[in-house]
């Protein structure tokens, strides 16, 4: 059974696009952007989106600044007895109203804030 990867933040940062061509001959497109999630502790996610279709679409709809909700899908490849993960979006969905974005995380804050406060007794927050 497959869980669905999702996380929803704001996009802070769009890469340029980049072209290429594979071993096969066929030519590829690609590009990142970079999204700051919500919550208490903020996380920068960096996510590449591949294919013309996907690229030209995210370029058409989406902008920096702008509350989004990230399906996507973690890939891990070793290289050098090292790893390198890779965050593949594969549906970037633009949050239609800020209100309901924020009681969204303000939801999850609460829920967050209420397990931490039960174990908050070291004194860590995590």
């Amino acid at each position: 059974m497959s869980q669905s990867l999702v996380l929803q933040g704001v996009i802070t940062k769009i890469s340029e696009v980049q072209t290429g061509e594979s071993k096969a001959g066929k030519s590829w497109k690609k590009m990142g952007f970079a999204m700051e999630t919500l919550g208490e502790y903020n996380k920068t996610v960096y996510f590449t989106v591949f294919g013309e279709e996907k690229v030209n679409n995210f370029q058409k709809y989406n902008k920096v600044g702008q509350e989004v909700e990230v399906s996507f899908n973690a890939e891990s490849r070793e290289y050098n007895e090292r790893f390198y993960t890779d965050l593949q979006a594969w549906k970037v969905y633009v949050q239609t109203s800020s209100t309901e974005f924020a009681a969204q995380a303000e939801t999850y804050h609460e829920v967050v804030s209420g397990e931490q406060k039960a174990d908050a007794d070291d004194g860590m927050p995590f």
